[in-house]
């Protein structure tokens, strides 16, 4: 029980990061949007790059937390551990 409540966590965990990167997406996307009336080229030559890498990353979260979560699951079936968590399983 305690390995499935430390999967339970880093899931968590994991679903907490993707929304921090998805958060930082979207303000980058506005600070580029901002930019189209500021003009700065600075910010037009290297925020489509920050753009990319932070899109990047988010997938490379969502994939894993869709793996850990089948991971967890086939932890979970393979232990039986519904008869734990629901006796009544």
């Amino acid at each position: 029980m305690q390995k499935l409540e430390l999967m339970d966590k880093i899931q968590r965990e994991l679903e907490d990061l993707q929304n921090s990167q998805t958060s930082i997406l979207k303000k980058v996307s506005q600070i580029a949007a901002d930019n189209i009336t500021l003009g700065a080229a600075l910010l037009d030559e290297k925020l489509p790059e920050l753009q990319d890498e932070v899109d990047t990353s988010l997938n490379v979260i969502k994939e894993l937390s869709e793996a850990f979560a089948a991971h967890r699951d086939k932890f979970f079936a393979d232990n039986n551990l519904a008869a734990q968590v629901d006796p009544t399983a």
